[in-house]
């Protein structure tokens, strides 16, 4: 049941975001505007990329300039890192970007709440700019972009908690490198107003008060949610009979955007599973890939591998989780895993690296098991008792999500802070 919220007139609220439903951070702008409209606000995305025709979601028009905007910043960060591949997403610079301000959707808003605005949707001027406009601005954080300079991932390095420089992941560190560059540029912007910024984990907003970028704004913690309609405990036969996999043998279930993404760990996984710790369960496992896979990589291990592909429709990820027995998060960098939650509602206890706010949402050994970092056989080992202890640690799964992530809790939390920016505006 959805309790509504009323307001005279509804509180009109745009959402920003780089992509509609392409990547964590678009799934959860996507899914929280859906729930700021069930419950009594007029919420609109603004995005660059639209994968759908809902009402919502609003396509911003430029493109040849956004276009423009995005390769000339890729081409900047492709120049300072010596014109290699290495490297090239795992920084961004703002230099580029669309003015937003002038469109009636932000004129119309009373908040403008921020999200993943990176790859030349917004520049740092127009962040800037939209700050001078005088509407509340909340940012919620995806990863630790917004309070470091151009890293999303910080990993080992503490520079952003005084002034980056020395940036350990471009190709040449100096003193007065792109990160001292950007980090200057973001105190100048940031400075023009206060910002509301909202961490998906307290991990990560208590990363994000250490940075000397935001100790003059606000910080919170508000966790995404999922969609309880699509991701719930269902009948695990049915799915496997539905996708077309074995009934009786334990099956492992990884998924990400970019399967070849060393930070997601495919790689350590294929360690672990051929860990003597699983040799007693190896005969009869099966692993299951959600992404692009190479096929080589198939060959590597001594059962069946099934590659799934991308999938982009939510129901069939939802099926998938409903099938497995286990779902591996074996990723080394981390905020709030979107589908820890949708493997936790659906009834299926999650192993993964003790790492950003994953140990917020497992409960090591009540609704999974939390790993050692970069422990392969503790992996394993988590791996091993999340088969052997699966019926009560899916019921604890289930139960945590319902209790946590559900929309009414989150909703209620982000309306409130609406409410309270608006009304001190």
């Amino acid at each position: 049941m959805h309790f509504l919220y009323t307001f005279a007139p509804a509180m009109r609220v745009l959402l920003v975001n780089t992509s509609e439903l392409i990547g964590g951070a678009a799934i959860a702008a996507s899914r929280l505007t859906d729930v700021l409209n069930r419950h009594g606000v007029e919420a609109q995305l603004l995005v660059r990329d639209r994968q759908t025709s809902r009402a919502t979601t609003v396509r911003l028009p430029q493109r040849l300039r956004l276009r423009a905007a995005f390769l000339w910043e890729r081409l900047r960060i492709w120049m300072v890192n010596g014109f290699r591949r290495e490297g090239l997403w795992a920084v961004d610079s703002a230099c580029c970007g669309v003015d937003i301000t002038s469109l009636l959707a932000f004129r119309e808003a009373d908040l403008i709440h921020l999200h993943w605005v990176n790859q030349g949707l917004l520049s740092l001027a127009q962040i800037e700019k939209i700050l001078a406009s005088g509407k509340p601005v909340v940012w919620t954080m995806h990863d630790m972009w917004p309070c470091t300079a151009v890293c999303h991932h910080a990993r080992d390095c503490r520079h952003f908690h005084t002034h980056c420089h020395d940036c350990p992941q471009l190709l040449r560190p100096a003193a007065h490198d792109l990160s001292w560059q950007v980090f200057s540029a973001k105190e100048r912007a940031y400075a023009r107003a206060k910002i509301n910024f909202v961490a998906c984990s307290q991990w990560l907003a208590g990363e994000a008060r250490k940075s000397a970028l935001l100790q003059q704004h606000a910080i919170c913690s508000i966790p995404n949610t999922y969609d309880s309609t699509l991701f719930h405990p269902a009948s695990q036969a049915e799915a496997r009979r539905r996708l077309g996999l074995p009934a009786q043998v334990p099956f492992l279930l990884f998924a990400c955007q970019k399967v070849t993404n060393s930070r997601k760990g495919l790689d350590i996984l294929f360690e672990a599973l051929q860990s003597p710790l699983l040799a007693q369960a190896s005969a009869d496992l099966h692993l299951v890939v959600v992404g692009e896979m190479a096929e080589g990589l198939q060959r590597q291990l001594p059962f069946p591998v099934h590659a799934i592909g991308y999938l982009s429709a939510e129901a069939d990820m939802a099926a998938l989780y409903q099938a497995a027995s286990v779902f591996v998060t074996p990723s080394l960098e981390e905020n709030l895993p979107n589908t820890i939650m949708e493997a936790m509602a659906s009834g299926t206890p999650c192993v993964g690296f003790s790492i950003g706010g994953i140990p917020e949402m497992i409960d090591h050994l009540a609704n999974g098991y939390v790993a050692r970092y970069r422990d392969i056989d503790d992996l394993a080992q988590g791996i091993r008792y999340v088969l052997e202890n699966r019926e009560r640690l899916s019921r604890n799964a289930v139960g945590k999500a319902v209790a946590t992530w559900n929309e009414e809790t989150v909703a209620h939390q982000y309306i409130s802070l609406y409410q309270s920016l608006i009304h001190h505006s």
